[in-house]
C-alpha cells in the first residue's frame, strides 16, 4: 500500500485524535500517505478528505473530540453511496481504510470490505460495549469524568443529607455505571445486564438508613431507565424523596486520559501493521494486556458481555 484514508464516525470519544495521529505516523514511518477523511462516511462518500502529514497531526493527542469530525450519513447503508465513495478513494489513490469507531462504523466498513475495499477498525466508544476487546478509546476518560461528577455530588449530598440518583450514559451497555459504582463508592448500581426490581433498591437504601448512614448516591445506566424514572419508582414505592443529576454529553468530551491515550497509540499503530499484512475485515483490539485483530463481525454479531464478578464487588462494598 502507497495510500490509506482515515475516518471517525459514529459518538465522538476522547482519545480519537491520539489514534489519528497513531495512525499518520506509524504510516509515515512506514512509507505510507495518509489521506484524513471529514465527515465520517458522509465525507467518504463525497471524497472530502486532505493529505494529513506529521505536523498536521502535532499537539492534538491532549484534545477531546475529533480533528476529524463526525457525522451521522444514513444514506452510506445504499449501494451506490457505497460504489460512490469507493470510486473517489480510486480516484485518490487510497488503497485502504482505517475506520474509528463503534459497532456502526464497523457496518459501514463491513459493506465496503464486500465489495472488495479493504478495512480495518479501531474501537472508540465511551460505552465500551465492542465485542472482542476489553476496552475501547474513550472508556477511561468517560469513566473518570464521572468519578470526579460522583465525588462532587456526594459533598452536596453529605452536606444536605440527601439521596442523588445519577444517571450515566452507556446505550445498552452498563460498564460505565458498573465501573463508577465501584470506583465512586456508590450506594447501589442499576445496569441492563442484571435485572431490575425496585424492591431490591428500596432495601439496599433502607439497610444503609438502618446503619446510620444520612446520604447515599445511586448510579443508573441509561439503558436500564432514566434517573427521573427511578426517582419517580422510589417516590411512589417507598415516599423516599431523592435528587436526580443527569451528566449526559459532558461524559464524552475532556482531555483524553493518560490510559486511553496509550491505548489509542496501540491501536493505530496496530490498525497500520493490519492494513500492510493484507488483512481487511479486522478490528483491532486488546485481550489480556496483548493486542489482537479480529473478524469485524465479531462486532456487531455477537454480544457484549459485561463483567459481572464487578457487580458483585459493587454489592459487596456498598453494604
Amino acid at each position: 500500500m502507497k495510500k490509506i484514508a482515515i475516518l471517525t464516525s459514529g459518538g465522538d470519544a476522547p482519545g480519537m485524535n491520539a489514534a489519528i495521529r497513531a495512525v499518520v505516523r506509524k504510516a509515515k514511518v512506514e512509507g505510507i500517505e495518509v489521506m484524513g477523511i471529514y465527515y465520517g462516511y458522509e465525507g467518504f462518500m463525497e471524497g472530502n478528505m486532505t493529505l494529513l502529514d506529521v505536523g498536521d497531526v502535532g499537539g492534538i493527542i491532549q484534545r477531546g473530540g475529533t480533528k476529524l469530525y463526525s457525522a451521522r450519513c444514513p444514506q452510506f447503508k445504499e449501494a451506490y453511496a457505497q460504489d460512490q465513495g469507493i470510486a473517489k478513494m480510486k480516484e485518490a489513490g487510497v488503497d485502504g481504510l482505517v475506520v474509528i469507531g463503534g459497532d456502526g462504523s464497523y457496518r459501514g466498513a463491513m459493506d465496503l470490505v464486500r465489495k472488495g475495499f479493504p478495512c480495518v477498525g479501531i474501537p472508540a466508544t465511551i460505552d465500551n460495549d465492542i465485542p472482542g476487546t476489553q476496552y475501547t478509546i474513550g472508556f477511561d476518560t468517560a469513566l473518570n469524568t464521572v468519578i470526579e461528577a460522583v465525588d462532587k455530588i456526594r459533598d452536596t449530598a453529605t452536606s444536605h443529607e440527601n439521596l442523588f440518583i445519577v444517571e450515566v450514559m452507556g446505550r445498552d451497555a452498563g460498564d460505565l455505571a458498573l465501573y463508577a459504582s465501584v470506583a465512586a463508592g456508590a450506594g447501589a448500581v442499576i445496569i441492563p445486564e442484571v435485572d431490575f426490581m425496585i424492591e431490591d433498591v428500596i432495601a439496599r437504601i433502607k439497610q444503609g438508613e438502618a446503619r446510620g448512614k444520612k446520604h447515599n448516591i445511586i448510579i443508573v445506566a441509561e439503558g436500564v431507565m432514566s434517573g427521573t424514572e427511578l426517582a419517580r419508582q422510589l417516590k411512589e414505592n417507598a415516599g423516599i424523596t431523592t435528587r436526580v443529576s443527569v451528566l449526559g454529553h459532558m461524559q464524552r468530551g475532556g482531555s483524553p486520559t493518560a490510559q486511553d491515550r496509550v491505548l489509542a497509540g496501540r491501536f493505530g499503530s496496530y490498525a497500520v501493521d493490519v492494513l500492510l499484512a493484507g488483512k481487511s475485515g479486522r478490528a483491532v483490539g486488546i485481550r489480556n494486556h496483548q493486542l489482537v485483530d479480529y473478524d469485524m463481525t465479531e462486532a456487531f454479531k455477537n454480544e457484549h458481555k459485561t463483567d459481572l464478578t464487578l457487580y458483585t464487588l459493587a454489592t459487596d462494598l456498598s453494604i
